[in-house]
């Protein structure tokens, strides 16, 4: 007896975070989840800066998945967020698998969104949308790493498509507007106007206040010491009207990571009198 083929049942997964100062320490007065996400217990390894930590218990995004992120921070409040782990994004049903994650941060509030790297399997069909409203006076500083096919396997990225949108804005007015899209093809995944052969592209982003040409110097100078693997591995950092942007283009995630956490660290000691402390969850 024939049997008609049928598509696995999608998850709608939500998570909404506010997050306040109260009594000197920011701490999450609201927490909603909906599966397949989940959020670990909020840790404090620096006294008054709210780590979370985002798990997907499903272990990966399939084809018509939606997934929604909402975080609000209240005035002056301080918060890292992070995931357990990689995200993994499968091979298409014949559905698009779909992130949003909307977040607004009110007057000198300050939130460093950091999630672990994206792995997106051949034949995947994914859209992340990650849109930010800044109050005045408040800073925000994201990364996205995102690698194409299972490198370690020797997959690649011959089918499917990928999608991200960002925007930043403060006061309706567009501080950061980056749209990027990939289509699983080899030319493109060899053109130089593509991965010209490498297997990930990351970005680093503050946007929050002017920062010195010094300071840009001294990111640079960390990009050299660093990513310095492959002759052909692309890096660079721009100073933007009221912020910095980092890129890569390269093949390890081991490089990326670090160079991306020395600017980082840089950065959270000359703009937010900060000192480095790596979320608890990279350290298992």
């Amino acid at each position: 007896m024939h049997q008609e083929k049928t598509i696995p049942s999608s998850w709608h997964g939500n998570l909404d975070i506010v997050y306040a100062l109260r009594n000197g320490k920011t701490q999450p007065i609201t927490d909603r989840v909906q599966a397949p996400l989940k959020v670990q217990r909020p840790f404090y390894p620096e006294k008054d800066i709210c780590h979370t930590a985002i798990l997907h218990t499903a272990g990966g995004i399939v084809g018509g998945d939606r997934l929604s992120i909402n975080l609000q921070l209240q005035p002056r409040s301080q918060a890292l967020v992070t995931t357990t782990a990689a995200s993994k994004i499968y091979r298409s049903n014949g559905l698009l698998a779909r992130q949003t994650v909307e977040i607004q941060i009110d007057a000198g509030a300050c939130l460093e969104w950091l999630p672990q790297e994206t792995i997106v399997f051949n034949g995947a069909n994914y859209r992340q949308d990650l849109r930010v409203e800044l109050a005045s006076g408040a800073s925000w500083l994201g990364w996205e790493i995102t690698r194409f096919g299972r490198s370690a396997r020797g997959e690649k990225f011959f089918q499917g498509e990928w999608r991200s949108h960002t925007e930043v804005w403060q006061q309706g007015q567009p501080l950061w507007i980056d749209r990027q899209w990939l289509p699983g093809e080899e030319t493109i995944l060899n053109s130089p106007h593509g991965l010209a052969g490498h297997s990930i592209v990351a970005s680093l982003i503050w946007i929050g206040c002017e920062v010195s040409p010094e300071l840009v110097e001294k990111c640079r100078d960390v990009t050299c010491n660093v990513c310095t693997s492959l002759p052909t591995t692309n890096s660079g950092v721009t100073r933007l009207p009221q912020g910095l942007l980092c890129r890569y283009r390269g093949s390890s995630s081991i490089e990326v990571r670090n160079w991306f956490t020395s600017v980082w660290q840089l950065l959270r000691l000359s703009l937010l009198d900060r000192s480095s402390c790596l979320p608890r969850v990279w350290q298992q």
